[in-house]
């Protein structure tokens, strides 16, 4: 089975679409950066599945954020991919939740998609309520509140890999109006036989043998695939950047008080110190810099 892999697909003379994607390593990683509660764990992992299929649905150079609060023992939890194919997230939680179900982990809550651009000159945000049996619903939910697709997503994961199989039904590039112009007959039997799919098959069965088994009387056209691979995008210079945002006075304030500004990312639980000597350095590079830029 191709690892950490994302594969688009077509049903050929049908209007129907997919996305396949497995995820190994890239999950493992998330994991490593906390002891997360065994349901937590399991709605994390179709978290990740879950937002590299979204992201592969639309064409951007950014990053997909899926961010779910709730009033449940968990009460936030995040999952980005970007267009290239990097994926982080995080939980943060009160308590461990008695069971994988959605009303025991987060409790009433709603989930937000926000779509970041490159530039950050373009934001799209989508909200909806936390509805559904369990996230694949959610999401679904979502398409069909926010965008207006028909759309069906299986989610599955473990303490070893995460995937997850999403499909769509689009109308014809010159048609306006979506839930009118779609293809009911062959919609509803991509349908029948994506819901047929078991949690071990999609966990284990590579993409091609997948595809055969669910729609082997189909011709289904399979793209390249493409990797995903886990990555933070904290680093010390972001964080040098956010001690000059506070301003050398703020920071040095800090000090008054601690003996060194700690900081903690929240996504992969690195921890940065900075003291009175590195604060110091950081805004005379600033100055530095500055006077650089003048010549």
């Amino acid at each position: 089975m191709d690892r950490d892999t994302l594969h688009r697909f077509l049903i050929e003379n049908t209007d129907v679409r997919g996305v396949w994607v497995h995820l190994d390593s890239a999950w493992q990683k998330v994991l490593e950066c906390r002891e997360y509660p065994a349901p937590l764990r399991e709605i994390l992992g179709q978290a990740a599945a879950a937002v590299c299929l979204m992201s592969a649905t639309i064409k951007f150079e950014g990053s997909l954020i899926l961010q779910i609060s709730g009033t449940g023992p968990v009460t936030l939890l995040v999952m980005q991919a970007t267009s290239d194919g990097r994926i982080r997230g995080m939980a943060q939680w009160t308590g461990e939740p008695a069971s994988e179900k959605l009303v025991d982990v987060f409790g009433e809550g709603r989930i937000v998609i926000s779509i970041l651009t490159e530039e950050d000159s373009d934001r799209y945000q989508g909200i909806v309520r936390l509805e559904g049996e369990d996230l694949a619903h959610c999401l679904q939910n979502y398409f069909e509140q926010s965008e207006q697709i028909p759309t069906r997503i299986h989610l599955a994961a473990d303490h070893e890999m995460a995937s997850g199989l999403l499909i769509q039904s689009l109308p014809s590039p010159d048609q306006q109006a979506r839930y009118d112009t779609i293809d009911d007959d062959s919609w509803n039997h991509a349908v029948c036989l994506t819901d047929t799919i078991k949690k071990e098959e999609l966990l284990k069965l590579d993409v091609e043998t997948l595809l055969h088994r669910l729609f082997h009387d189909e011709d289904v056209r399979l793209s390249e695939p493409k990797r995903i691979h886990y990555e933070c995008t904290c680093s010390q210079d972001r964080i040098e950047d956010m001690i000059r945002s506070l301003g050398k006075e703020e920071a040095l304030s800090i000090l008054e008080d601690e003996e060194l500004i700690k900081i903690n990312c929240d996504f992969c639980n690195t921890k940065y110190t900075l003291d009175a000597i590195d604060v110091e350095r950081v805004f005379d590079r600033q100055i530095s810099e500055g006077n650089q830029s003048l010549h």
